[in-house]
């Protein structure tokens, strides 16, 4: 059996009982369909499915077709760890035939959230609306709550979703980046000092990029005016990846839009969301639909896909006094290659010569079921030459924060993403997705691949402001 094991005493499920009490082999298909006819536990915790309409878990039919299109199925071959597994393990949860257990949980955290399944699924299984309602419910449960754990306290919700927090934390951090100490700690192994979540973050972090001033409240559209639209910045987006903002506006900009950059917006929620904190999320959802006042808008743009897929999932993950104000920002948010590719590109002029590939991001092509607009709006960039990408769909092992609290997991998917990107001999690869973007930078790094991330939209603004004959040229002035 292939197992990750983040601690000594987290296992996996076993299919029988050992003498010990533990597990002897992972569940197969039909032990899996065996708990249905289990005993219940004598005693239950309260029931992590109760909310759950219990339909979504009937819609799956067991056929096994998402297996194939599930990162960690694929990597580990255990039933358990696949998406037909975890709806059986909820279920029966659900059912009060299982017991939430450590090991049930074990199964259900190492779910990468990418949404895959859905996509190969041809039952139209809403997988994402089974296991994120479920998590946040069991979160807590066993006196397990993330917000127990210094990590998630204290980094993820207490610096992430707070751009000027972590502008200032970041602050030692790209001094010893210019400096050179970050290598030289990696090169001598002294961060193998650091816990391992922080060395993660520490790794993940991308070079030290030219200071840009915030976007601007208002900026109206060249020529005629064709729409009226609201810039999502996001916390990590806005700290990391603001030269894609201004890609992305300048792009707008180009296209006959007026953009409005809403001072009250806050974090999207996802970070919270994704690791079982429901209501700090339920809060940001309700700032983000009072500051985007989606009425005065032809559309709210995001350009990070796993934001776009929270803000459009605000309608149907509370349902509250505000469930209707949340219902109508969701259902104006698009992506920004969604919504080009609506509006119709104004075509670019500008050539950009340099061997490329595109990655789907799992929140842009599985959650949002945006895939070929990307596409189609890089072909219409002169010069740009786009290489298919093997495994495109497979996760990168991002996900969110994915990567920094399952960095095994993650580790095994980057590399298994980098190998396929290196088979198309691009020199550049392109994503729609800021945690894709840190993700396959690192691992690049990492196997010291001479390759440049970026966003679609980057390529789309180079197009647009003079282009460039080569890839030096391309770094130059994206740097």
């Amino acid at each position: 059996m292939t197992a990750l094991h983040p601690s000594p005493d987290v296992h996996s499920i076993p299919a029988g009982p050992s003498p010990a009490g533990g597990l002897a082999r992972p569940l197969s298909l039909a032990e899996l369909h065996a708990l249905s006819d289990a005993p219940a536990p004598a005693e239950t915790p309260p029931n992590p499915g109760a909310g759950i309409d219990y339909e979504l878990f009937l819609d799956c039919v067991h056929c096994g077709l998402c297996t194939a299109s599930c990162p960690t199925y694929v990597e580990l071959g255990d039933e358990n760890d696949s998406p037909r597994g975890r709806i059986y393990l909820m279920r029966a949860v659900t059912d009060g035939r299982l017991a939430l257990n450590r090991e049930v949980r074990r199964h259900l955290e190492l779910c990468l959230d990418c949404r895959a399944c859905e996509t190969a699924c041809p039952s139209g299984v809403q997988y994402g609306k089974l296991i994120e309602p479920f998590r946040v419910a069991m979160e807590g449960q066993q006196g397990e709550a993330k917000t127990h754990d210094w990590f998630h306290r204290f980094v993820l919700f207490g610096v992430f979703p707070y751009p000027e927090r972590m502008r200032k934390l970041l602050i030692p951090a790209r001094i010893a980046q210019k400096l050179g100490l970050v290598r030289l700690a990696e090169t001598l192994g002294l961060l193998r000092l650091l816990p391992a979540r922080l060395r993660q973050l520490v790794l993940m972090l991308p070079p030290p990029a030219k200071r840009l001033p915030a976007l601007p409240e208002v900026t109206p559209a060249k020529g005629r005016r064709r729409a009226r639209v609201a810039l999502f910045t996001g916390c990590v987006g806005d700290v990391l990846f603001r030269q894609t903002h201004w890609a992305t506006l300048r792009v707008l900009v180009e296209n006959g839009c007026d953009v409005i950059v809403p001072k009250g917006q806050v974090c999207c929620g996802a970070i919270h969301f994704h690791a079982g904190a429901g209501e700090p999320a339920r809060a940001l959802s309700r700032t983000n639909a009072a500051a985007f006042n989606a009425g005065e808008f032809d559309a709210v743009i995001v350009n990070v896909a796993g934001c776009g897929s929270m803000l459009k999932d605000y309608g149907h993950h509370w349902h509250d006094a505000d469930a209707d104000a949340r219902s109508r920002f969701a259902s104006s948010v698009r992506d920004v290659s969604q919504f080009l590719d609506e509006l119709g590109l104004v075509p670019p002029p500008d050539a950009v010569k340099i061997r490329a590939t595109y990655h789907d991001a799992c929140h842009l092509a599985h959650a949002q079921k945006v895939r070929e607009a990307p596409r189609r709006l890089l072909a219409q960039v002169p010069g740009l030459s786009l290489v298919d990408l093997p495994e495109s769909e497979m996760c990168c092992g991002a996900a969110g924060t994915y990567n920094l609290t399952e960095p095994e997991m993650a580790g095994r998917l980057s590399r298994r993403k980098m190998e396929n990107i290196v088979k198309t001999g691009a020199e550049v690869v392109v994503t729609g997705n800021a945690g894709c973007l840190l993700q396959m930078a690192r691992e690049g790094r990492q196997q010291k691949q001479d390759l440049d991330f970026v966003h679609p939209v980057e390529v789309l603004d180079l197009a647009y402001r003079g282009g460039a004959q080569s890839r030096e040229e391309l770094r130059r002035k994206l740097d």
